[in-house]
């Protein structure tokens, strides 16, 4: 689905597709027409936003973009399958995308949004395997808290490299003065680099996130911005980014009663209260 205007684009990128002659690829349907797009749709991957672009502010975008998914989650709301319907938001800013997404789609279960923290996850990931010299495979427990901004808390005070507690292995200096702001300033570094947001990193961090949905983690940790419950003191009904595992019934859980010390209390807090700035911005499509 794109915009009227980008329809000849959007041939293109059915070409491409076919082109790349996956073996589970059945068929390409192009549209301007939200309803059209989702009509029973099994996973929707909102991607439809506003880009972020150099110089512009996160809260900039907020209003801009908040319409567009009040639309869309109208649209998957009549269209869509209903509770068999699974939603990933990527959009930015896609913590309140999600909310107003699922607000105005009644039919599909709150927790059947989720807006994507994987990519920084990823980031996370690679930053830490870089820095101990370690395989990915090797890296885990690593958490994203919060919103997928330059508030977000990367995690590492449960993370393990090996066997081994990961801050034992990259000591605290690291974590707190290098670590926690490249992972938040990552976006802001590839706009700078090349002129546009991330686009690589970010499909691929949405089909983990899809993919992982769909078949289970096993037990492994991922980050995903889900609908709060109030976990970890967080204010219900906000998509907010937990550690969760993700069942074979396309079913997450977040993982529960872990520890937390004063410093990552302090950073989870910092963007609970951005979300929380963020709602209210939009209130207005949250009657």
């Amino acid at each position: 689905m794109e915009l009227p205007q980008a329809q000849n684009a959007l041939k293109g990128v059915e070409m491409e597709l076919l082109d790349c002659a996956f073996p589970t690829l059945q068929k390409v349907i192009i549209t301007d027409s939200p309803e059209k797009a989702f009509e029973n749709v099994d996973y929707a991957f909102l991607v439809g936003a506003q880009p972020r672009t150099k110089g512009m502010e996160r809260g900039d975008l907020l209003m801009k973009n908040a319409e567009i998914f009040a639309t869309q989650g109208k649209a998957l709301n009549v269209a869509a399958k209903g509770a068999d319907t699974r939603v990933l938001v990527v959009g930015n800013p896609a913590n309140t995308n999600a909310l107003i997404a699922s607000h105005h789609a009644r039919s599909i279960p709150k927790s059947n949004f989720i807006a994507m923290t994987r990519l920084d996850h990823n980031r996370a990931l690679a930053q830490v395997a870089e820095k101990a010299k370690v395989p990915l495979s090797a890296i885990s427990r690593v958490i994203i808290w919060g919103n997928h901004s330059a508030t977000q808390f990367p995690d590492l005070s449960h993370a393990f490299i090996g066997e081994e507690l990961a801050l034992n292995v990259v000591k605290d200096d690291w974590y707190k003065k290098d670590f926690i702001p490249a992972v938040q300033q990552r976006g802001a570094k590839i706009i700078d680099a090349r002129g546009a947001s991330s686009a690589a990193s970010a499909a691929s961090s949405a089909m983990d996130t899809v993919f992982d949905w769909h078949f289970g983690t096993n037990a492994q940790w991922i980050s995903a911005a889900v609908h709060s419950n109030g976990e970890y003191g967080v204010t219900p009904g906000l998509y907010y980014s937990y550690p969760v595992v993700f069942n074979d019934r396309r079913e997450w859980d977040i993982v529960r009663n872990l520890p937390i010390d004063l410093f990552s209390a302090e950073k989870m807090e910092l963007t609970h209260k951005e979300l929380l700035s963020e709602r209210d911005a939009v209130s207005k499509l949250l009657a």
